[in-house]
């Protein structure tokens, strides 16, 4: 099945086509980064205007890779949500129109499951069951995963996601936004020694997250030294190098936990934070003390993309789902423990 995925659920705007018997053939991807930067973050009217303008000609990009003709295509998979509602409507209104103009299926997709598929597209992908950690900017979980669409919660940030946290503390430094990959480079030239921030929530039971204190504590920091007169270059870096050694080793700590209570040895990392260095290394020597394995998704398939979206959604089509014919969907806040396994899965 040749499948073409949408993903239009933020500040990217991805297409892939991907054949179940072939892997991926084409993917494209246009990043709002630029415009939004300005502002600081994004700015949802600016984004499902720019979905807009971009996603045509974007899915002709990919079928001109693929060597293919629209009429070639054998489904359409869009991101369904969870994400902002305005940019969801551009990729469900593109699907569903495409879909009933070839007369194929059309499926919408839970983003997070995106993220969750992203590391099979790799030549190793990993084997169900694993326990996977969803971390990004607007998400930090902790899943154990059976199989496609049986998932348990085992423990999410109560507050901040891991990447939102990056990017307010990115803000407090004057670095750009994104904020995460600013934050790390910032962070290399940093003294570890100097500043050891808290690791929230690690000092009691459970998986869950929390990364608010941690980024209260980062801006404490960063008002002590300014007045004290030493806010300078280095400074800023020390104080870059203690908040991103917090929120790596307080995810390795969760992430430790999940495997030793789960009883799993396989680790799947996905979403935007996953490309943070840092955090792969030290997942990987932790998981190797425990005859564990770690799998991610290469850089450019840990943010929306795409392709993770055609591979969620060909798994479910294979299954036989499918959206009725003009149901479309746009679902800003959908929890992904919500999602079923197909019928028969």
């Amino acid at each position: 099945m040749r499948v073409l995925g949408i993903e239009t659920s933020c500040d990217e705007t991805g297409v892939a086509i991907y054949d179940t018997d072939r892997g991926l053939l084409a993917d494209a991807l246009y990043s709002q980064v630029a415009m939004h930067a300005e502002f600081g973050g994004v700015v949802p009217e600016l984004a499902s205007r720019d979905h807009t303008r971009r996603l045509l000609p974007l899915i002709q990009q990919v079928l001109d890779e693929a060597g293919m003709a629209r009429t070639e295509l054998e489904a359409i998979a869009y991101t369904a949500g969870p994400g902002l509602v305005g940019a969801l409507m551009v990729g469900a209104s593109t699907a569903h129109g495409l879909a009933r103009a070839l007369g194929i299926p059309v499926l919408g997709v839970h983003h997070m499951e995106g993220h969750l598929m992203a590391p099979m597209l790799e030549a190793s992908p990993p084997a169900f069951p694993f326990v996977a950690l969803l971390v990004s900017g607007g998400h930090t979980q902790l899943v154990e995963v059976q199989g496609l669409g049986r998932y348990r919660l085992l423990g999410e940030s109560v507050d901040d996601a891991a990447g939102e946290a990056f990017d307010k503390t990115a803000k407090m430094l004057g670095l750009a936004y994104p904020g995460g990959p600013q934050v790390a480079r910032l962070a290399e030239t940093g003294d570890p020694g100097r500043f050891r921030f808290p690791r929230p929530m690690t000092d009691r039971p459970g998986l869950d997250f929390s990364f608010s204190g941690l980024k209260t504590h980062t801006l404490t920091t960063l008002r002590q030294l300014e007045r004290d007169g030493e806010l300078d270059e280095q400074a800023r870096a020390d104080v870059a190098r203690a908040f991103e050694e917090a929120v790596v080793e307080t995810l390795v700590i969760k992430c430790r936990r999940a495997l030793d209570d789960t009883g799993l040895k396989r680790l799947v990392m996905a979403g935007g934070v996953s490309a943070n260095t840092r955090l792969r290394e030290r997942l990987a020597h932790e998981a190797g003390k425990r005859n564990a394995r770690v799998y991610y998704p290469r850089g450019r398939f840990c943010t929306d993309n795409g392709a993770m979206i055609a591979l969620a959604g060909a798994l479910r089509l294979l299954a036989g789902e499918r959206d009725e014919v003009g149901s479309m969907k746009a679902v800003p806040r959908w929890p992904m423990e919500t999602l079923a396994a197909p019928a028969g899965g």
